[in-house]
C-alpha cells in the first residue's frame, strides 16, 4: 500500500510587508537584497500563533470531508519549532479547535525546519503498520518567527504560516516512493531559539551546514535507489527554502558536482525544475518547518501536470537533520471527490494586507505577548483595528483571543 499526500492547503497569513522597503528602512545592504531574491514576507499578526496558523491551513481541508471521512483520521501530528510549552503539545489545541474525533493519536514533533518533514514521515509509518485501510492523518507544519530579530539580516526572510497536509492511502496529490530516502546528520549550532525572546543565528554556518547536507542526503538516497541519477529520476526539485537564493546556490553546487552541468546548464535547469517551486516563498518568506511544503504547493500549482511527475524533495533542520526523499504527483493531480487539493493559496496572497514598516514594526511590538510562557493577556483587535477588520472580521478564522493562567483561548471571527 503507498502512503502519500491526500490533500495539502497552506496558509500564508494577512498581512504582508515589502522586504526592499525592510531593507531601506533598517539601512540594509542592498547588496545583499537581490541574494535573497525575495518580495515580500507574510506578517505575524498579535492574534496568530502557530495554533491560529495550522487550525487555518487545515480547516479549508477539512470543510471537504463527511462526518464519516474526518472521523476516519486517526492521527494527528503537528511539526512546529515554535512550541507553546515544554509539555503540552500544540496539538491538543489544534485537535480540538478542528472539532476532530477523539478516537485519535495527537502529538508535536520538533527538529526546527525539518519538523514537518518529521512529521510526515512519522505518519506514513504509523499509517503503514496500522493495518487499517480507512485510516488517514493530518500532518501540519505551522510555524511563527521569533520576537528578537528587529534590524537583522533574517529578519526580512522570516514569514508567518502552515501547510497541513491530509495523509493516507489514495495519494492523489503526492504518492511517495516506499523506501526511497537518503539521510544525514549532525550536531551544529547553526540556528536555535534558546529562549522565547532569543534567536541565535550563524548564517554561514547555516548555508554550509545546508549545503552539505544537500550532498550528502542526495548520496545516501543514491545508494539507496537504484539508477538514480540527477538530471534525468525527478522532474522537479523542491528544496526546503528559508529564502530563494539560497537555494538556487545550493542547487548549483548539487548540479555542478552530482552532474557535472556546466553553468549553462545548470541555469537552465534551475528555471525548468526548481523556479516553479519558489513563487510561493517569494511572497511569503521562510515558513521555517512548514518551507519545504510551501515550496511544494508553489510547483503543484506552477508545474506541468500532463502526466505524472516524479519530484524530488530535499528537507533540512538546523541542528542539524537532513532528507532527500520522492514521490509521484500523478496526472491532472486534482482531486475528485468534491474538494479542491489546494483552494485558494495564490488569492490568499494577493488579498493579503499590505503593511508599512512603521505599521509592521508597531504590530509586531504588540504581537510580542504572544509567545511561549506567557500566564495572562488579552488580544484587542482596537490595537489593529484597520487589519483586523478588513482582514479578518467575518472571514471565519481562528484567532488567538486571550491567555488565562497559561491556557490559550481562540474564537473564530
Amino acid at each position: 500500500m503507498v502512503i502519500g499526500v491526500e490533500a495539502i492547503h497552506a496558509y500564508v497569513g494577512r498581512a504582508v510587508v515589502g522586504v526592499r522597503e525592510m531593507f531601506a528602512d533598517r539601512d540594509l545592504s542592498m547588496a545583499r537584497f537581490d541574494n535573497l531574491m525575495m518580495d515580500q514576507k507574510s506578517v505575524c499578526l498579535p492574534c496568530e500563533d502557530p495554533v491560529s496558523n495550522a487550525v487555518n491551513a487545515a480547516a479549508p481541508l477539512l470543510a471537504g470531508l463527511d462526518a464519516q471521512q474526518r472521523d476516519a483520521i486517526e492521527l494527528l501530528v503537528v511539526g512546529t519549532e515554535s512550541g507553546l510549552d515544554f509539555g503540552k503539545p500544540i496539538s491538543t489545541y489544534i485537535h480540538h479547535q478542528l472539532g476532530l474525533s477523539s478516537r485519535c493519536r495527537s502529538f508535536e514533533v520538533k527538529h526546527a525546519c525539518y519538523g514537518g518533514t518529521a512529521a510526515l514521515q512519522t505518519a506514513v509509518g504509523i499509517l503503514s503498520a496500522s493495518g487499517v485501510p480507512t485510516a488517514r492523518a493530518l500532518v501540519i507544519a505551522t510555524d511563527a518567527p521569533a520576537t528578537d530579530a528587529h534590524g537583522t539580516y533574517w529578519e526580512p526572510s522570516e514569514g508567518t504560516g502552515a501547510v497541513a497536509m491530509l495523509v493516507g492511502p489514495e495519494p492523489r496529490v503526492l504518492a511517495l516512493d516506499p523506501g526511497a530516502s537518503g539521510f544525514h546528520t549532525y550536531e551544529v549550532m547553526d540556528t536555535a531559539r534558546p529562549a522565547v525572546d532569543a534567536e541565535v543565528v550563524d548564517s554561514d554556518l547555516s548555508l554550509l551546514a545546508y549545503l552539505q547536507c544537500l550532498d550528502a542526503s542526495f548520496a545516501a538516497y543514491c545508494d539507496r535507489v537504484a539508477g538514480a541519477d540527477l538530471r534525468t529520476t525527478f522532474d522537479y526539485l523542491v528544496f526546503h527554502t528559508p529564502f530563494a537564493g539560497m537555494v538556487k546556490g545550493a542547487h548549483r553546487n548539487l548540479a555542478r558536482k552530482r552532474a557535472g552541468m556546466s553553468a549553462a546548464e545548470v541555469d537552465d535547469d534551475f528555471q525548468t525544475r526548481v523556479a516553479d517551486s519558489l513563487r510561493y516563498a517569494r511572497r511569503v518568506g521562510n515558513l521555517f518547518s512548514a518551507a519545504l511544503y510551501l515550496a511544494l504547493c508553489s510547483v503543484l500549482d506552477h508545474g506541468r501536470f500532463d502526466r505524472s511527475r516524479r519530484l524530488g524533495l530535499f528537507s533540512y533542520g538546523s541542528g542539524c537533520a537532513s532528507e532527500f526523499f520522492s514521490g509521484v504527483v500523478p496526472a491532472d493531480s486534482v482531486v475528485s471527490t468534491g474538494f479542491s487539493a489546494r483552494p485558494g493559496i495564490a488569492a490568499a496572497l494577493d488579498e493579503r494586507r499590505e503593511l508599512t514598516v512603521s505599521e509592521y514594526d508597531r504590530l509586531t511590538a504588540v504581537g510580542g505577548a504572544r509567545g511561549f510562557g506567557t500566564r495572562d493577556a488579552v488580544f484587542d483587535p482596537g490595537e489593529y483595528g484597520p487589519v483586523y477588520g478588513s482582514h479578518f472580521e467575518g472571514r471565519g478564522l481562528l484567532v488567538l483571543d486571550r491567555i488565562r493562567d497559561f491556557h490559550r483561548e481562540y474564537r473564530w471571527t
